[in-house]
């Protein structure tokens, strides 16, 4: 596959993902907070402090899209392994934590305040392992992406 078509695909993912999270974000979240409001009259009133949340849950999410489209665009120059593309695979693993700290801090918050059911704190555990596992991964996606822009770098100084 072709640096361009690698490109293109990854573009295409990206925004995939992005239309999916805006989905999710604003049709899916709300449907199910209105609908988990009417099964749990007692938590009517956290609706609206819950979707605040959930759509500040978003930010780092389009954020790290932004990061992972500069990555693609570096990729489609022939930029694969460079420095930048290392700091932005940090970024974006960087985000996934602040991400998923904000969510559990989020989660055991509202817990705290009865504004929480025992079911969405044991659900939003594993969103919080999904996010700490995307960024383990980025981390070590840009540590071997600093580690071979280094030895292009160097390659590069011998020729």
């Amino acid at each position: 596959m072709s640096q361009k078509n690698l490109a293109r695909w990854i573009k295409a993912v990206i925004a995939g993902l992005v239309v999916l999270a805006l989905v999710f974000y604003g049709i899916l979240v709300p449907f199910l907070g209105k609908e988990f409001a009417k099964s749990a009259p007692e938590l009517r009133d956290a609706y609206i402090p819950w979707l605040i949340f959930a759509w500040l849950t978003a930010v780092p999410c389009f954020a790290a899209a932004v990061f992972g489209w500069k990555v693609a665009a570096n990729i489609e120059k022939d930029h694969s392994f460079s420095l930048e593309n290392a700091v932005l695979l940090k970024r974006i693993a960087l985000l996934a934590v602040i991400d998923s700290a904000l969510v559990f801090i989020g989660d055991v918050l509202f817990f705290f305040l009865g504004m929480n059911h025992p079911s969405v704190v044991i659900a939003l555990l594993f969103v919080v392992f999904l996010g700490v596992a995307v960024s383990v991964a980025f981390a070590a996606l840009s540590h071997l992406v600093k580690k071979a822009a280094d030895l292009q770098q160097q390659s590069d100084l011998t020729i």
